[in-house]
């Protein structure tokens, strides 16, 4: 364990959190979009916005600026504590199987990613419940990020706080087993090639890349355990497979892609701050 250390965890916590500041509203504008259409939800049933740019606009518009930002204290919190153990486990599972980022391998990066992703979001998930809830309400949010945290838990107890933890687990288990390895691997090869040094133009390529890639595998994933998150009380699905197959029978395939435009240039961007922060945060002596 000698070669585990503190920067990873530290660095990656700082950079989710800056990452997750510059691209929050159109992450409220994805959750937004993927919540809405539920036949068996009234609240939801009514289609209100028709992209990404309509619902930004929509919820500026009707609901203020500040809802643009609705739960972002638990999106921050989150980050705070998923980034920092996603990034730090990561990059520590790696270097117990391999001494040298040199001999690092796609298989060993996705069993690292997939490991460090499940456990990060297992722990985390109670801020993800809050953040999705505060997203989905918008303007008519009761009190603040503690009185809704108490509320969930008075109304549906500890459960309700892991509610769709194995959705998150599964999500983060497809995102971080995608986009660390592919970062990491189209990194080592623009660099390996001769074309590219390690610079800030290679971090932001492979980034890039990494972001559509996430995207593509987790977009299903991610309209399940968004509805999943979101429902209160009596359950409209009652479970993973079941919230699935709903959603695909009443409103086609295509409906598991839902938001996977604000999805993509959520990550996108979001993997383009980050990994350009981290880059910059890792030449720091310390």
């Amino acid at each position: 364990m000698s070669n585990v250390n503190w920067k990873p965890f530290v660095f990656g916590g700082l950079a989710s959190v800056t990452a997750e500041c510059g691209t929050f509203p159109i992450d409220l504008a994805k959750t937004r979009l993927q919540v809405q259409g539920q036949v068996g939800d009234s609240k939801y049933r009514e289609i209100r916005y028709r992209g990404m740019l309509h619902a930004i606009a929509r919820v500026g518009r009707e609901e203020g600026l500040r809802a643009l930002y609705s739960g972002i204290a638990p999106a921050m919190l989150r980050q705070a504590s998923y980034g920092t153990i996603k990034i730090g486990t990561y990059q520590s599972f790696k270097r117990l199987l391999v001494d040298r980022p040199e001999d690092e391998t796609l298989l060993t990066n996705v069993a690292c990613g997939v490991l460090s992703g499940v456990i990060s979001s297992t722990i985390a998930n109670p801020t993800d419940v809050l953040k999705i809830r505060m997203q989905a309400q918008g303007n008519v949010i009761q009190g603040s990020m503690m009185g809704n945290f108490i509320n969930i838990y008075q109304q549906e107890g500890t459960r309700g706080l892991w509610k769709g933890v194995s959705l998150t687990a599964q999500r983060a288990a497809i995102v971080v087993g995608v986009e660390l390895p592919v970062y990491d691997i189209t990194k080592k090869h623009l660099i390996m090639s001769g074309h590219m040094g390690d610079t800030v133009y290679t971090h932001f390529l492979s980034s890039f890349v990494c972001g559509l890639a996430g995207a593509l595998a987790s977009n299903p994933v991610d309209v399940v355990r968004t509805r999943m998150m979101n429902q209160r009380g009596g359950a409209l699905y009652q479970g993973t497979l079941d919230c699935l197959l709903q959603t695909w029978r009443s409103e086609g395939f295509m409906a598991l892609y839902k938001g996977f435009f604000p999805n993509w240039l959520r990550l996108g961007p979001w993997n383009i701050i980050f990994f350009l922060t981290y880059e910059q945060l890792k030449k720091i002596n310390v």
